[in-house]
């Protein structure tokens, strides 16, 4: 089975996302970090160039979710409440950065 593969998904849209991996690792990452680590071009070309992705939230601004879906069988597309909306969250990228120790924290 691979590390990726989801057996569920919780968005509490003012705080988090929680995803319970199939081998049992649950992963709860926290909505600013989440939003900052945005996987989308425009997020990675801002990373690129030194920019901020989304400076409001480095200076203690709330940000929420305001929509979200699967993408397929593959991730979470998730609208925010700044307007943005165009990044895909992919469960293989989600458990990549948790396992890192970069975005998201191992749930007890």
């Amino acid at each position: 089975m691979p590390k990726h593969d989801i057996e569920s998904v919780e968005v509490d849209r003012r705080s988090h996302v929680e995803v319970l991996f199939e081998d049992g690792v649950r992963a709860r990452f926290e909505l600013a970090a989440l939003r900052q680590a945005c996987p989308c071009a425009d997020c990675n070309a801002r990373r690129t160039r030194d920019q901020p992705v989304a400076p409001w939230i480095d200076r203690g601004e709330q940000i929420s979710i305001t929509d979200a879906e699967l993408s397929g069988a593959w991730g979470l597309s998730l609208d925010w409440s700044d307007g943005h909306s165009t990044g895909i969250y992919a469960w293989e990228k989600l458990r990549e950065w948790v396992d890192a120790g970069r975005v998201g924290t191992i749930a007890d």
